[in-house]
């Protein structure tokens, strides 16, 4: 019963390739279908709901968590000077990673992406995707349970709300600082390359600006009813959403090209990928002595590397369960003990899974949003300067 869930991934990870336009078409169908599959073993086959009814709500409050942010932060619109020099985008990836443990990587994804195109518009390359995906849609929401997906599961299964920013700053603080270093060298490489000419074109009369601001008491809120029970949570994670989209000026939605077809996306797939995985979960908290984890560093390489190929939220989860079954606890129960006991395995789990997400598009939910926003016809293009770019920097020039 492990099998769907190992097809569903592949799926995800080979179709877009292989058969786009059917994947494009039908993959809620084969997503649902498939957890509609992992679901009937358990009530006809089995008899049992536990399971069932844990993945249920799990899958609840993270599609909650993951839309509110989404729709809240589509709400708001950054308006930015054309021109960025590479200290400038430093600053603003490093912006980025702060805000992702407020806004969540889902968040800060899609509220800075827009701007950060804008930004670079007259020299955006691949790899300033790459590094936002590195750095604001993964590594950066190693703090907060609201940062990332797969933390904000592990708050669903007990582990304090402060325990990251506690135990993870100073990784988070060391990966961002380097990704950042790494970035400068490129990013400075390629401005160097820009004829100044095409930068005074495609800056003049810009400036920063910010519309949407109703929004921002929205997330606080939002911040704050994290804390509360199940259902409680969802409703008012929803209401939030709710608010945003009725009070947002429409201006400001058309301007970000706002719509809901990436949180679509994601919704139907982890939809599946949350059934799928509840035997995966057990096979691997029943076996954890034959697989052969024990030690800290062993759980942060195998956890990341799975993040970085499947999908790290229920990577995540799923290595937890290792980790309570190696310890001989039980993950929905003993979150306190193990902390106590474990605190590096945890620390481990929760890297490997937050870190390596950012290795594909498939490793992290926000990973996907960038992904669909960038490829998108209604993508953000260069109108005015396609013929001199082309002529004298065509390595620059994506379009």
């Amino acid at each position: 019963m492990v099998l769907p869930f190992g097809l569903l991934l592949f799926l995800i990870a080979a179709a877009p390739l292989a058969a786009p336009h059917f994947w494009e078409k039908y993959y809620a169908h084969v997503a649902v279908g498939l957890g509609i599959f992992t679901a009937s073993y358990y009530l006809v086959g089995l008899r049992e709901t536990g399971p069932l009814v844990h993945a249920v709500r799990e899958y609840v409050s993270f599609l909650a968590l993951v839309g509110s942010l989404y729709v809240v932060s589509g709400g708001i619109l950054i308006r930015v000077k054309g021109e960025a020099k590479p200290l400038t985008n430093c600053a603003f990836l490093l912006t980025g990673a702060v805000l992702a443990n407020v806004l969540g990587t889902t968040g800060a994804s899609m509220l800075l992406i827009r701007p950060w195109i804008r930004m670079n518009k007259y020299r955006i390359t691949e790899f300033h995707i790459v590094f936002f995906i590195f750095v604001v849609s993964n590594v950066g929401g190693a703090l907060t349970p609201i940062g990332d997906p797969p933390l904000f599961l592990g708050f669903l299964k007990g582990v304090p709300f402060w325990w990251p920013l506690q135990h993870c700053w100073k990784a988070w603080l060391i990966a961002t600082l380097l990704l950042l270093l790494v970035f400068y060298v490129l990013d400075r490489r390629n401005f160097l390359r820009a004829p100044e000419q095409v930068r005074e074109m495609e800056t003049r009369e810009e400036n920063w600006s910010f519309e949407g601001l109703v929004n921002v008491p929205l997330v606080g809120l939002l911040l704050g009813g994290i804390l509360l029970p199940f259902g409680w949570r969802e409703a008012l994670m929803i209401g939030a959403a709710c608010v945003s989209w009725f009070v947002t000026p429409r201006r400001v939605h058309e301007a970000n090209h706002f719509d809901f077809a990436p949180v679509k996306e994601v919704g139907w797939l982890f939809a599946g990928i949350f059934l799928t995985m509840i035997p995966a979960l057990q096979v691997l908290g029943a076996n954890t002595e034959a697989i052969g984890l024990h030690s800290s560093i062993q759980f942060f390489w195998s956890t990341g590397i799975l993040s970085g190929v499947l999908d790290n939220a229920p990577t995540y989860l799923a290595f937890l369960a290792a980790a309570f079954g190696s310890a001989g606890l039980n993950l929905d129960t003993d979150m306190p003990l193990f902390i106590q006991q474990q605190a590096s395995l945890l620390l481990a789990v929760s890297l490997g899974a937050v870190f390596f997400g950012a290795l594909t598009y498939i490793g992290n939910g926000p990973n996907l949003m960038v992904k669909k926003l960038r490829t998108s016809k209604k993508c953000i293009r260069p109108t005015s300067w396609p013929t001199l770019c082309a002529t004298r920097l065509p390595s620059c020039c994506p379009y």
